[in-house]
């Protein structure tokens, strides 16, 4: 399971952040390993090619020397065993095993009560009971398989994936809605990959993941690209496994470097051009946001809308509440208007685009309960969200600059519209959630129009973003 790495430079003190991070040069070179892996392999491509999460695991041996351990999520081509990558925390696939068989007797009932539908007269009694029977079996085997998930820590302590999910969500809320964790828990690359490493005696010291091949059709993934470990199943697990290695201490999310600048203010509003970096609304720490400047300035305030943390431009800010909710209903009936300024990567992968270029992206969109803030394209159960774009230039370095109309406010809209292959496919520069990190996002709110909430007078703003 342990391949040789070129080691160049100091070896990394502390354990990096599975949810936050850049790869590690060791990474890198261990991400390049894997993919020589899979494409010398036809079978394993042929998978893979459709979108996988693979993981790579920087370790330290007993002779002072490294090496990295290799993952995927879940099965690759079928099999959780292919040499070169380290074996599942547990193996529920094999065919006499105990899970197998409760998953035969589950597909005999669900045979069952499809043949009982399909009678002229179905016995609602017998249909009900066989129900009841098969959702009590599914109960029981899912609890069965998460406690043969003994993970192990860098204590050397060694928990379940019940007691681990119970224990990290202590809120009686959460417990009676998720009293179990999400399927597939425990399958993916960095549970496995520390599991294996702590029974092998080897000494963690760096983590990372990245996807291969196609991108699913709901989410954003980019072939290549580094990703942070899940939120929903992962994050209970590896706060437990990650307990007794020495960690990197988390670097700051970076705070705006400029000041709030105040565009127009009277009794009923204030407009303002928010900074990149400074959140809109208080947010856990006590940094500093839109909202807390202007308090501190005007007294109580009012905020009809939002921007991302990292997005800066142009907000109106209500004074008071019938200001507040004058805008909202402005809001509402989509009669503020919004222009945004972008810049998108050259993706390869992607139609190109070209000078003039202009169109609507209309994908529904809704958050992923899993991966929180992410959001995923969802058809079904997404809300609509529709952007007009125009290409208006390409930069020297080889971006492309964008306007942006958003006819919805739909959470990170734009950023899901610019980087989804159904969408542009060029995710916005700098985006760490759907592209690749930058030194900032490089979307701005350049314009703002909206009517008066006292004069009922048609207000508009603009501010030049600063790329």
């Amino acid at each position: 399971m342990l391949h040789p790495l070129s080691l160049t430079g100091t070896l990394p003190s502390f354990f990096n952040d599975p949810f936050d991070y850049d790869p590690h040069p060791l990474c890198r070179q261990a991400a390049s390993g894997v993919m020589a892996m899979i494409e010398s392999n036809p079978v394993l491509l042929a998978d893979a090619e459709k979108g996988k999460m693979m993981g790579v695991l920087i370790v330290g041996q007993a002779d002072g020397s490294v090496a990295f351990l290799a993952a995927y999520s879940g099965l690759l081509a079928g099999r959780n065993d292919w040499p070169g990558f380290v074996p599942p925390v547990f193996d529920a696939q094999q065919p006499d095993g105990y899970f197998k068989q409760k998953e035969r007797e589950i597909s005999a009932l669900t045979a069952q009560i499809a043949a009982l539908k399909t009678a002229l007269s179905p016995d609602q009694e017998s249909l009900s009971q066989l129900k009841q029977r098969r959702k009590q079996l599914s109960e029981s085997l899912q609890l069965w398989l998460f406690r043969q998930y003994g993970m192990l820590n860098g204590l050397g302590e060694r928990k379940d994936l019940v007691d681990i999910w119970r224990e990290y969500h202590s809120s009686p809320k959460i417990r009676s809605r998720f009293p179990l964790p999400p399927g597939g828990s425990g399958d993916c690359c960095a549970p496995k990959l520390l599991q294996y490493a702590y029974q092998q005696g080897l000494r963690p010291l760096q983590i990372a993941e990245f996807w291969y091949g196609a991108s699913p059709r709901g989410e954003i993934r980019h072939h290549g690209h580094f990703y942070p470990a899940c939120r929903g199943k992962c994050l209970p697990i590896l706060s437990f496994m990650l307990q007794g290695l020495p960690m990197e201490k988390l670097q700051a999310r970076p705070v705006a470097t400029t000041a709030l600048r105040i565009l127009y203010s009277d009794e009923a509003i204030v407009v303002v051009s928010k900074p990149a970096g400074m959140l809109s609304v208080p947010g856990k720490n006590t940094a500093a946001s839109v909202e807390s400047v202007l308090a501190g300035q005007f007294g109580e305030v009012f905020m009809p809308h939002r921007l991302d943390m990292d997005t800066s431009g142009l907000m109106v800010v209500a004074r008071t509440s019938e200001a507040y909710h004058h805008l909202q209903r402005q809001f509402l009936a989509r009669t503020i208007e919004k222009r945004y300024v972008a810049l998108v990567d050259d993706s390869p992968l992607a139609p190109p685009l070209s000078v003039g270029q202009r169109g609507t992206i209309d994908l529904p969109l809704r958050p992923d309960p899993l991966d929180r803030p992410r959001q995923v394209v969802d058809h079904e159960q997404g809300k609509r969200a529709t952007t007009d774009y125009e290409v208006t230039a390409q930069t020297a370095d080889g971006h492309w600059r964008l306007l942006l109309i958003p006819h919805t406010g739909r959470t990170h809209q734009l950023r899901m519209h610019c980087a989804h292959a159904d969408g542009l496919g060029h995710p916005i520069t700098g985006d760490a959630l759907y592209g690749q990190k930058a030194a900032r996002l490089f979307l701005h709110a350049q314009e703002l129009s909206f009517f008066h909430p006292l004069t009922g007078r048609r207000m508009h703003f603009c501010k030049q973003p600063d790329f």
